[in-house]
């Protein structure tokens, strides 16, 4: 069983498909309809009263009573007077009802006559007569159903039913009739201006006809039924063509078109709203709007691809005028075959006693009326399927351009169509061009441009980003945006924001209201599609100072940044290969306009420095290249860089030092962790950088470091972290200047007495070795020491003399093989405040005034969760106390 819910899309759909037929298309329906009732009228007739009346033929009988009858008329012909008061005393006597039959007696019976009939209507009578009405029947309901096979086949009524769906929706949504009511109040708006000009004559009547004759109904979008329909506030809205009501779009555009009536030279004040004045968008009916905009955008990104509807189309015309075509020419010999009279010859004449008969088929008149309307209504059908076959053929159908809304400068936008959907406009805009401009609304980009600023307008307001400000460490005002479909127009009015980051927005856009940002000075863009118009172009070139670029091809790089003529910063983040494969060839573009960048930070896959980054090596000071495991064959380019003070390569995968840094003699900081070096013999090479004093060797397979490390006078910090060191030189202690000596995850088995040289170490990291024991000279000569790491290691005790290291202030004891902790850590005053990195259990065997020394330290100074006078340390993270007990109770239990 169905219910009725079932049965009511069958409904809308059949109202619906409506839409897409033609005046043709609706008067062939009707045509077929009209053949199929003549057809059906035509076979009832014949099965009810399908049979033939027959006489017997006597060749004797019938000539002698012709020859009677002829003289009789003759006679009859000469004395008509005499034969007249005859006839009417004949007239005038009764007649006798008992009389004698007359006529010619034929001796025989009713079964004879019966069988005369049936034998007669298969041997006498036309196969014509007999089976026409069936064929007639067959071929309208062939017609019939070729007549909407194009709405029904399987590849194209999917794409239709969508179509007609959208459509519904389109003329449902309340952005529809905002889009054509804001059309409308721009073209009137541009109107009145042209019609304010000094130029024009005032007009002759003081209230001019409103009727424009320039443009018609399905030529402009002014002048479109849905304006004509609410020109009038009194007259009865009558309703839509659309299968979907138009509720509440129909009140929007009588408000802006009422001011059409007033002539130029009335002294009526006409007040035209401004494009923010229309009626703004519930969040639901937005979210709506925008879901149909990239419903329409699919479904027309897959009409387009083909034309199966059209060729469908073509294919049922040309099917149906082949049809009439050949039903018209076996039919029209059929007419000379219908008459009224047959002669009957038997085969078994013994049977009936006569050997002919004449006999009269009782349809025979009928059935003559009914095929030649019947075929009336055949050439009427055939000459509509000529005409629509000469329209497709004449008619560019997979080519839809939209003339009438071009006309509307602010619709200018709309896109031609082409193949199925093109061809669906086609059939819609015989139907009503209302609703084709319905549709059109979400085909404008600058539409659904108005309706996203209007969303954003709504949810991202400048009260909603000034909450979402934050202040960094730095002291600068920060607003994160991300995953926005364009940028709020309220952005631009932060005029204190600092740093923007920007973050997958698709079309991000900065116009001139930019110039309202006064502070901004730094930019981030994550994967962003940025644009920038002339008129702030010239407002970020001369305030951005900090650039931040990520993205996944060179292709996304917008021009404009290479324009930033105030750049300091340059951070960029992908592949800069034109080839979209490892760097060979740069496809960035020149940098020659960037006179003031210092700073150029590269994250990609490069095989060589590229040339255009020599074009600044007069202002840059700092580079930074990591590579990603990609391996940086050609350094040849640094030789121009004179100007460096700061060098980090990372992940390049260099085995050696490159040769390239002997010409860079300002050269202060050298950063070559995550390499693949492991061999340090050209560090001698390194003897004239007289200002190096910071050198990154982290993350390599160093084994042994060289005694002409002691050559770098300057030194000031050496990480080795993580290499494969088992023994320190002697030279490397004759670097008086060094501060701080990173040797952690090293196979370091012993820490040489020449420790006790580094008198200005301040830091010193020794975790993640084989160390045993400490050499009592630590304590003793790098009195300024603040921070020790020896984590990890296999230290049994601690020397005596550590309260000599009174600056001390961090001291990480952890995964050891102590068993107890020297009292002397009481002196290290500095250890308060979570500096002291040790087990709990290990922590009691501290004498109970020490322990209660440094628990009253950290409770005293517990609202203290940062000491911002110690220094940091990249290995020795700093912790508030709760989170060092924390640390220290887990690995306990452990």
């Amino acid at each position: 069983m169905f219910s009725l819910s079932e049965l009511v899309p069958l409904n809308q759909h059949q109202n619906r498909s409506k839409l897409l037929k033609p005046w043709w298309e609706v008067f062939m329906d009707y045509l077929v309809v009209l053949m199929l009732m003549t057809s059906v009228l035509t076979c009832t007739e014949q099965l009810s009263r399908d049979r033939v009346v027959c006489l017997p033929l006597d060749p004797s009988v019938t000539a002698n009573t012709s020859n009677h009858s002829f003289s009789t008329r003759d006679t009859e012909s000469k004395t008509p007077s005499s034969k007249q008061p005859m006839q009417i005393q004949q007239d005038a006597v009764p007649p006798n009802l008992h009389s004698a039959a007359r006529g010619r007696r034929t001796h025989l019976v009713y079964q004879q006559y019966v069988y005369i009939s049936q034998v007669c209507y298969h041997e006498a009578l036309p196969l014509c007569s007999r089976f026409f009405p069936y064929m007639a029947l067959l071929q309208s309901l062939v017609l019939l159903a070729s007549g909407s096979f194009w709405l029904h086949f399987p590849r194209t009524s999917a794409r239709i039913e969508h179509f007609l769906a959208i459509l519904a929706k389109c003329c449902e949504s309340p952005w529809t009739s905002q889009a054509l009511s804001h059309a409308a109040r721009q073209e009137n708006i541009r109107e009145k201006e042209a019609e304010r000009q000094p130029a024009r004559p005032p007009p002759s009547s003081p209230s001019p006809p409103v009727t424009r004759t320039r443009r018609s109904t399905t030529d402009s979008g002014t002048d479109s039924p849905l304006l004509r329909r609410s020109n009038s506030v009194s007259s009865a809205v009558p309703p839509s063509p659309c299968p979907s009501t138009l509720s509440r779009g129909s009140t929007v555009s009588s408000g802006s078109l009422s001011s059409q009536g007033c002539s130029p030279g009335s002294k009526t004040s006409v007040v035209v709203d401004s494009p923010r004045q229309v009626m703004s968008l519930d969040k639901s009916d937005g979210e709506q709007a925008r879901a149909l905009f990239e419903r329409v955008r699919k479904f027309r990104s897959h009409c387009e691809s083909s034309a199966v509807i059209y060729k469908v189309y073509l294919v049922q015309t040309i099917f149906k005028l082949l049809m009439v075509t050949l039903i018209v020419s076996y039919t029209i010999p059929l007419l000379s075959n219908l008459s009224f009279t047959h002669t009957c010859h038997p085969e078994e004449p013994t049977l009936v006693g006569y050997a002919a008969f004449d006999c009269i088929h009782v349809l025979s008149s009928l059935l003559r009326k009914l095929l030649v309307a019947y075929l009336t209504l055949l050439g009427l059908y055939g000459l509509l399927n000529v005409y629509t076959l000469s329209w497709i053929l004449h008619s560019s159908l997979q080519q839809y351009s939209f003339h009438s809304l071009k006309e509307l400068r602010s619709l200018r936008d709309v896109p031609d169509l082409r193949n199925d959907l093109a061809f669906l406009l086609h059939m819609l805009d015989q139907y009503d061009p209302l609703l084709v401009q319905r549709l059109s609304m979400f085909l404008s980009p600058v539409g659904e441009s108005r309706l996203l600023e209007e969303s954003l307008e709504r949810h991202w307001g400048e009260e909603k980003l000034r909450a979402m400000t934050s202040v960094g460490e730095d002291g600068c005002s920060r607003l994160q945006l991300v995953a926005l479909p364009r940028l709020p127009p309220a952005l631009f009015t932060l005029s204190q924001l600092q740093v923007l980051k920007l973050e997958l927005i698709k079309e991000a856009r900065f116009t001139a209201q930019v110039a309202n940002m006064t502070s901004l000075r730094e930019l981030h863009l994550y994967h962003c599609t940025a644009a920038v118009d002339p008129s702030a172009l010239g407002v970020l070139q001369e305030r951005l100072e900090s650039f931040h670029l990520t993205f996944t091809q060179a292709s996304e790089i917008p021009s404009w940044v290479l324009s930033l003529r105030s750049l300091h910063e340059l951070h960029l983040s992908g592949c800069l290969s034109s080839e979209g494969g490892v760097g060979r060839c740069w496809a960035l573009g020149s940098l020659c306009r960037l006179h003031h960048l210092r700073v150029l930070v590269i994250r990609g896959m490069l095989q060589r420095i590229p040339a255009e980054v020599c074009e600044v090596a007069g202002s840059l000071a700092r580079l930074e290249i990591h590579n990603e495991g990609t391996r940086l064959l050609v350094l040849t380019g640094l030789k121009r860089m004179v100007n460096l003070t700061e060098l980090l390569l990372q992940d390049c995968q260099l085995q050696r030092l490159p040769s390239a840094l002997l010409s860079l003699t300002k050269l202060q900081t050298l950063d070559l962790q995550h390499n693949n070096l492991r061999t340090l013999e050209e560090l001698l090479s390194l003897a004239h950088l007289r200002r190096l004093s910071c050198l990154r060797l982290a993350y390599n397979h160093v084994v042994v470091l060289p005694a002409s490390v002691g050559v770098l006078r300057g030194l000031e910090l050496l990480d080795l972290s993580n290499n494969q060191l088992q023994s320190l030189p002697s030279a490397l202690f004759t670097l008086r200047l060094l501060c701080r000596l990173l040797l952690a995850g090293n196979l370091l088995e012993e820490l040489p007495m020449e420790i006790k040289s580094l008198q200005l170490l301040t830091e010193l990291d020794l975790s993640g070795n084989r160390l045993e024991k400490l050499p009592p000279e630590l304590f003793s000569g790098c009195l300024e020491l603040r921070i020790l790491n020896v984590a990890h290691n296999c230290l049994s005790s601690l020397p005596c003399g550590i309260a000599a290291l009174n600056k001390l202030c961090r001291l990480d004891l952890r995964s050891n093989s102590l068993e107890e902790l020297p009292a002397e850590l009481g002196c290290c005053t500095g250890l308060h405040r979570g500096g002291l990195l040790v087990e709990d259990w290990l922590f009691l065997s501290l004498p109970p005034h020490v322990r209660d020394f440094l628990n009253r330290s950290c409770s005293n100074s517990g609202a203290y969760s940062e000491d911002r006078s110690r220094p940091e340390s990249d290995s020795f993270p700093y912790f508030s106390p709760t989170q060092w007990s924390f640390s220290s109770a887990l690995e306990s239990q452990i």
